[in-house]
């Protein structure tokens, strides 16, 4: 039977740097306003790499030369490393992040790139490494620094408004070239109240990265009863940040004719009846 790969096999931590050494891990319900630590870091990694990691409240769990070694969750029982560094400073500050560190250059590499499998059954998020040695087994190192989830397919495309922030401001590697040179027929979804928005980028007016972009930049994109809910809801733009989600009808290469586009644009207009009972004026 193969020995499993742990973490300490990768990061060959001393005797020494194993007793200084703590780990914060983060899990999917210990994010901001509500959102999973791995969305928060995907919006921006330092709100996970010093804003969660070096947080406390009444608990002084960090000294000067300590090593903190932070780990978000994926799922269940799986965590990346997202960083490690050197605490060098304690601010007495609590509640609120009370110590500042520096990323060890020399791990570097392996930053937002190792996966590890250990299933948390205690309920506190810090821990010392030297008890956990053995339980932090190595699953996968990625390629590339994790940049969210892959591209599932157009016809399985469902984002919430968040979730395309990320896309459009992250640029995950896979997601881009996806969305960048197609033109498509696309679904905007209220969740609140149900109604929804058929729209469609046909290389005139973008493709469909672009069109999205829009969207993200102000959340209506120009359209008119969309723009309404942004200028006139009592919440606005966040309204949209809450309640919008973004899904592919159809898509087509950038070679097809944008009437044909138009026509399933009013296809899908008709048949959903968001011209009728929707987000559609025209």
């Amino acid at each position: 039977m193969t020995k499993p790969l742990l973490l300490n096999d990768l990061l060959h931590l001393s005797p020494e740097d194993i007793a200084r050494a703590k780990i914060r891990f983060n899990k999917n319900t210990s994010g901001t306003q509500g959102k999973p630590a791995m969305q928060v870091y995907l919006e921006n990694p330092d709100d996970v790499n010093t804003r969660m990691l070096f947080w406390t409240t009444k608990v002084r769990f960090f000294s000067v030369n300590d090593i903190a070694i932070c780990f978000f969750q994926l799922s269940s029982d799986t965590w990346l490393l997202s960083t490690i560094k050197e605490v060098t400073r304690e601010l007495g500050v609590s509640p609120g992040i009370n110590y500042e560190g520096i990323e060890m250059e020399q791990y570097r590499p392996y930053f937002a790139r190792v996966i590890v499998k250990y299933h948390k059954t205690h309920m506190a998020s810090y821990r010392k490494l030297d008890g956990f040695l053995d339980k932090l087994e190595v699953l996968q190192i990625l390629s590339s620094a994790f940049d969210g989830i892959d591209f599932p397919g157009y016809d399985k495309v469902r984002l919430s408004f968040e979730q395309l922030s990320i896309v459009i401001n992250r640029r995950p590697k896979d997601w881009i070239p996806a969305l960048e040179n197609q033109k498509a027929v696309y679904l905007i979804t209220d969740m609140a109240s149900g109604q929804q928005y058929v729209g469609s980028a046909t290389g005139e007016n973008g493709m469909l990265l672009q069109r999205w972009a829009n969207y993200v930049a102000d959340g209506h994109g120009g359209n008119k009863l969309l723009k309404a809910i942004v200028e006139n809801t009592a919440q606005g733009m966040e309204y949209v940040m809450k309640n919008f989600q973004y899904s592919i009808l159809e898509n087509y290469n950038a070679r097809v004719d944008k009437h044909i586009i138009l026509e399933r644009e009013a296809w899908w207009k008709e048949t959903l009846g968001s011209k009728a009972y929707g987000l559609n004026a025209n």
